[in-house]
């Protein structure tokens, strides 16, 4: 059976699926999802737990109702600019870059600004047609502080990052898809199922790759592209010298007797 644990007021809900895959949903649709402290908080806890949680292979963010995240509370904005910004424990995106599973995020309706910057710390992002990604720091005044600033413009570019946050108009997911942000663009009804898809084909992995692959794309990143390639051959090298001739001889044979068989036609 699956297991649902509930954090307070059901705000933040984690589903582990025995399969391998970890459902987190942001539930206030009344507000559009939109964030308080305790929220925030719960959400890096989730991501902490199921980043330690050895079951949990691949993790599927999602909102309900009609909005992915439609941002912080803005009634409660003092108490959450203000808290401590530099605590990673309660940091939801510091938590989410931190978290060594896979984050897919499943995005309809609207992402604003913090619900855009936790949409830029997923993985990979499935979003429904129509969905926008807005960032209204300029705007309002708030001055950005989970990454806006400086991811989106190495994802989109400089030039069109500038007019998304300069103007503050919304990105659609159309465009995000045809930049390189958005993975997918599917009908609303088709987005859990698209998001499940591509978790069951990373599940179905070999997990320890697929972690340290993760790894070594995300922190290779943040490096030039010299030192990233110098950060592949140091990992390359530390994960083969830790294998055994008998795991050598047991990953020759996985790949000859895949070779024997018929490709799937599958993913």
């Amino acid at each position: 059976m699956a297991s649902h644990q509930s954090l307070p007021e059901n705000l933040i809900l984690v589903n582990r699926e025995p399969n391998g895959i970890a459902f987190v949903t942001i539930n206030r649709p009344k507000s559009l999802n939109s964030l308080t402290r305790p929220m925030i908080i719960d959400l890096a806890k989730a991501f902490k737990a199921l980043s330690q949680d050895e079951s949990v292979r691949v993790i599927i963010l999602s909102g309900s109702g009609r909005a992915f995240c439609s941002g912080v509370d803005l009634t409660a904005a003092e108490d959450v600019f203000k808290g401590d910004v530099k605590d990673v424990e309660t940091d939801t995106v510091a938590q989410m870059e931190r978290c060594r599973k896979p984050i897919i995020g499943a995005i309809n309706g609207f992402a604003v600004t913090a619900g855009f910057e936790i949409a830029l710390a997923c993985d990979i992002i499935v979003a429904a047609k129509g969905a926008k990604f807005v960032d209204t720091h300029a705007r309002f005044g708030i001055f950005p502080s989970w990454g806006l600033s400086q991811k989106l413009s190495r994802i989109i570019g400089a030039n069109k990052a500038r007019e998304v946050s300069l103007t503050a108009t919304p990105l659609t997911a159309e465009l995000g898809e045809r930049l390189g942000f958005v993975n997918h663009v599917v009908e609303e009804g088709e987005l859990l199922k698209k998001a499940r898809e591509i978790a069951e084909a990373i599940a179905k992995n070999n997990q320890d790759l697929v972690l340290r692959y993760k790894a070594v794309i995300n922190d290779g990143l943040k490096l030039d592209l010299g030192h990233a390639l110098a950060l592949e051959k140091e990992r390359g090298h530390d994960y083969y010298s830790g294998m055994t001739k008998e795991q050598f001889k047991k990953m020759q044979e996985f790949i000859t007797g895949r070779g024997s068989k018929k490709p799937s036609s599958k993913l």
